[in-house]
């Protein structure tokens, strides 16, 4: 009973609606001792707080495209760098158009050379001049095709007098063929002549001395050989780069 004539603070249905809540999770019983009704009118405090203002602090969420095949891969990293790539200074000194990159997406073996030349250049396709016949024919020698392989290079446009690319333009443009080798995912990767394969090893040894040798490289293995346009110059070195695709032969071979 309330005393003063003042109404129940709840009624009779509440109370019942109450002991059924606590029947339901297995409570028999409300206990009546002081303390504990002290405990309850504590914790009825508290839940009738309001709640504290919550701040909502905007992240930037960015997107990561999964591919479920390589081609499609290579595709949305070709749209991405675009036919007219301005990230480095090359846009400005007389390159053309980007030479993305030739072949099979799932090849098992990849070329990369240093940069495009002028028949590059002018096809939008690495190694087709002299050079890229004579690549042809290398592959031709170890059993394959040139549509069986694929074939980029570190940088995608021309420098000016087929100089080499410069520290800035190779910081610009690697992290694509990065992509392309990890899109790809090829069991070899031969690295065509001296700026490519000390580029992807990130070491200034000479090529005579990394040549032939293999290296672990983004999940794939890595050989380094002379360049075809190097062999044009000096013929007596094919025997050299033979015994090189002899091996990178076996390697395809065994995998």
């Amino acid at each position: 009973m309330v005393s003063g004539g003042a109404s129940p603070a709840v009624t009779r249905d509440q109370i019942q609606a109450h002991l059924e809540f606590f029947g339901e999770l297995g409570v028999d019983g409300v206990r009546l001792e002081p303390e504990w009704r002290a405990r309850a009118t504590a914790q009825a405090a508290i839940e009738s707080e309001p709640e504290p203002e919550r701040i909502e602090l905007s992240q930037p969420v960015q997107s990561v495209a999964v591919f479920t095949n390589a081609a499609d891969a290579l595709q949305a990293l070709r749209i991405e760098i675009g036919p007219a790539c301005t990230r480095c200074k090359l846009h400005t000194l007389g390159r053309k158009q980007v030479v993305f990159g030739v072949g099979n997406p799932n090849a098992d073996l990849m070329f990369v050379g240093e940069a495009p030349g002028a028949d590059e250049d002018i096809q939008g396709e690495p190694f087709v001049g002299r050079a890229g016949q004579l690549l042809t024919k290398i592959i031709e020698a170890i059993g394959m095709k040139r549509e069986d392989v694929y074939i980029a290079n570190v940088i995608k446009c021309r420098p000016p007098g087929n100089r080499n690319p410069e520290p800035d333009e190779v910081d610009r443009c690697e992290p694509f063929l990065f992509q392309q080798i990890d899109a790809i995912k090829p069991k070899v990767i031969v690295a065509l002549g001296k700026f490519a394969a000390q580029s992807l090893l990130r070491t200034t040894d000479p090529i005579t001395r990394i040549r032939g040798r293999e290296y672990k490289y983004r999940n794939a293995i890595l050989m380094p050989t002379y360049h075809p346009a190097y062999l044009l110059r000096n013929p007596a070195s094919k025997r050299d780069v033979w015994e090189d695709m002899k091996r990178v032969r076996a390697i395809l071979q065994s995998s």
